[in-house]
């Protein structure tokens, strides 16, 4: 399970997106401006590859407060996830044959 502690703090997200995996689950944390204001945008999307070379429709992402409380709803969003497609992640490391060089 992921845990706020394995998040940097809201500091380092002011300034930079953070990226990290979970048992076959990759995700960023990123802010960007809403209707209201910064949000906090997480995706999560299946390994080996990164954020860019994951097709779009492979990637689930969600929207909180940028704020600490933004950041734990965030996590437990992340946890949720992580029992929700447990399939996806299980076997995901499956997918490196579909690598190409580009």
């Amino acid at each position: 399970m992921i845990q706020r502690e394995d998040i940097l703090s809201m500091e380092f997200l002011k300034k930079s997106e953070y990226t990290g995996s979970h048992q076959g689950m990759r995700y960023r944390l990123e802010g960007e401006a809403g209707e209201e204001g910064k949000v906090l945008r997480v995706t999560v999307w299946p390994e080996p590859f990164n954020f860019f070379k994951t097709p779009k429709e492979e990637k689930i992402s969600a929207v909180f407060a940028f704020s600490e409380e933004g950041v734990t709803e965030a996590v437990a969003w992340m946890n949720r996830q992580l029992s929700a497609h447990s399939e996806k992640w299980d076997h995901s490391w499956d997918r490196w044959s579909e690598y190409h060089m580009e």
